[in-house]
């Protein structure tokens, strides 16, 4: 199996290190190893996407400054031809509204749990629509 491409982006290392520990080294048992690719910056993401990498799973944090992922959710899948899937994080469950605006396929809050963080990425990787947390 080909390894899937995740792409993790918020401006917070701490973040950044509880999604990757939340995922392991593969989501599940029925779905390949992936590679992870962390940005903290909107400008590095772009750069990524621009250069015609793979991506499988796009996971952004919603409470990035000074651009959140919400923003750059909504920018991806207008501007990306075939997007992949999207995995929202926000800050309260009030604001799924947001991660619903921001055309996401799914949405998890702060603070990450891993076991909803990994379920729904895998949700996702399989080619479900439309999971929230």
């Amino acid at each position: 199996m080909q390894k899937k491409q995740i792409v993790i982006y918020s401006d917070d290392s701490s973040v950044r290190a509880s999604i990757i520990s939340s995922l392991g080294r593969r989501v599940e048992s029925d779905l390949a190893e992936h590679t992870i690719h962390e940005f903290a910056t909107g400008p590095a993401l772009r750069a990524f996407v621009d250069s015609g990498a793979a991506v499988d799973l796009f996971i952004l944090d919603g409470e990035s400054a000074p651009e959140g992922g919400l923003g750059i959710a909504r920018q991806l899948k207008d501007e990306v031809f075939n997007c992949p899937p999207v995995l929202v994080i926000t800050g309260r469950v009030q604001d799924s509204w947001l991660a619903a605006w921001s055309l996401a396929e799914a949405s998890v809050v702060h603070p990450i749990d891993p076991f909803t963080m990994a379920q729904t990425a895998a949700q996702l990787l399989r080619g479900s629509k439309l999971v929230t947390s």
